[in-house]
């Protein structure tokens, strides 16, 4: 567990949720308006300036308000977000969609893309034996962080250099198949506003991959997370039949 009040905790979950709604930088009046946390404006502006020195936030302008750092966003993933229940129907769905398709294992994931696509509102990959497939680029066009063209460029020429694309992933540690990368993190200024979740797989028969999204660094993690973790089982057990 960090080591943060139950009050810091609680400010940082509402900031970080209010900047995925709104893509802004949060100011402390929005809080005060939007989240009962039974404190004074002079309070939630003391712990957000805690939370900045502690780097779990950061100010964009001197006026604006705050931002989560990846720091933050890693916090709130790990030990403050309620992920979503996926919908029955869209599991039945979803389950359809790539088992129509197991009998080719590249179909079949390129099935499970789409619908990661679909089901998340964002821009989905996958990648295996050299095999790199996307789907889902309109998605961007509806965000902000992607109306600066030289981030939408680069984000998609990743997809005509596997090389770049693949240093990029190496980049994910730990033992978990399921990876959170952000833009900051990846050394390539055209991607800090972004973020990339992913998930290593490997069927029964061998076959291994890659499926993941890649959108703004406000990501809708408690969406997406499910998602993909779900239609990571999906392959794996579409391949065992």
């Amino acid at each position: 567990m960090t080591d943060l009040t139950d009050r810091q905790r609680q400010l940082l979950k509402a900031i970080i949720e209010t900047y995925v709604k709104t893509g802004e930088p949060v100011a402390s009046e929005i809080i005060e308006k939007s989240c009962d946390l039974g404190v004074s404006p002079a309070t939630i502006r003391n712990e957000m300036v805690k939370l900045t020195d502690l780097g779990f936030l950061k100010q964009p302008h001197v006026s604006a308000g705050r931002t989560p750092t990846s720091m933050g966003f890693r916090l709130y993933i790990n030990e403050l977000m309620k992920e979503r229940e996926l919908p029955i129907v869209d599991e039945v769905s979803i389950r359809q969609q790539v088992f129509d398709q197991r009998a080719q294992f590249s179909q079949m994931v390129h099935a499970a893309t789409k619908a990661l696509a679909k089901k998340c509102n964002t821009l989905a990959l996958s990648v295996n034996d050299d095999d790199i497939y996307y789907t889902g680029a309109a998605h961007m066009l509806d965000l902000p962080e992607f109306f600066d063209i030289d981030v939408t460029r680069f984000v998609l020429s990743l997809f005509d250099e596997y090389s770049l694309l693949e240093k990029i992933i190496n980049l994910a540690q730990g033992n978990d198949p399921l990876h959170i990368l952000f833009g900051e993190e990846t050394g390539f200024d055209f991607l800090r506003p972004t973020s990339f979740a992913f998930l290593n797989f490997e069927t029964q028969h061998g076959n291994q991959g890659v499926i993941g999204v890649i959108g703004p660094d406000r990501l809708n993690f408690p969406v997406v997370i499910p998602y993909l973790r779900y239609i990571g089982e999906v392959l794996q057990e579409a391949r065992r039949t």
